[in-house]
């Protein structure tokens, strides 16, 4: 599988906010979001080929019982499927961060959370993009029936990156139509940023919406604690 990182740090966000863990980046991913915070796995993607073995070696000399498998988009590997079934199966915790648009390729349960991140339109590339980045975008960020399975198949956490107060009637109108088996206690609006000068201002607007609205805000601690840059 190509991986882009390795190393361990504190989880930033969500349910598990402040949690020592192992990360594991893969690279690669179906989506193109305009404001993606991890271009080198996905506008650009990079890394290294590792055997699954390997990846497992390098997982096991950093310790810890938390290890994140995220992205770019993870689950479009068979690889790092099986990683996250022989983690847990090695007593691991495993959190797979994902854009919610594709299923493991295994039937086992691939993680003891899920962390889910529909990408709502605000995401998508504009019409100049090459490559055709925004039909393909659209075209591929919102699979309804994957969500409803990935939700139903593991605990889980929600995450909508808002950019702006545009975005929060999609939220509402996609839960809706997504249904009961969203968790509605783990429906988390995390504002969207890349720096912390960024954050601050979109920040106080959203989490004063949350208040109002009943959602849970999501900080992005991670910027606050190490600022933008690799390996953190």
């Amino acid at each position: 599988m190509r991986i882009s990182e390795i190393y361990a740090s504190l989880q930033g966000e969500g349910l598990l906010a402040g949690t020592p863990s192992t990360f594991v980046r893969t690279s690669g991913c179906n989506l193109r979001c305009t404001w993606c915070d991890t271009p080198f796995t996905s506008w650009a993607p990079e890394g290294d080929d590792m055997p699954l073995g390997a990846v497992r070696a390098a997982v096991e000399a950093l310790g810890g019982r938390h290890v994140v498998v995220t992205g770019g988009e993870p689950l479009l590997l068979a690889d790092a499927a099986e990683l996250c079934v022989a983690l847990r199966a090695g007593g691991r915790h495993v959190t797979v961060e994902t854009a919610g648009t594709v299923l493991p390729a295994v039937r086992e349960q691939v993680a003891d959370l899920l962390s889910i991140s529909p990408k709502l339109a605000s995401s998508t590339p504009p019409d100049a993009t090459p490559g055709g980045w925004r039909t393909r975008h659209e075209a591929t960020r919102r699979r309804d029936a994957v969500l409803r399975e990935l939700a139903a198949s593991a605990p889980h956490q929600f995450k909508f990156v808002v950019d702006s107060p545009a975005d929060l009637a999609e939220v509402r109108d996609w839960l809706e139509a997504l249904g009961t088996v969203v968790d509605p206690g783990r429906v988390f609006l995390m504002p969207q940023g890349r720096t912390a000068a960024e954050l601050e201002p979109r920040s106080a607007w959203l989490e004063r919406e949350c208040r109002r609205s009943g959602f849970r805000f999501a900080a992005r601690h991670h910027l606050a604690w190490f600022g933008a840059r690799r390996g953190t």
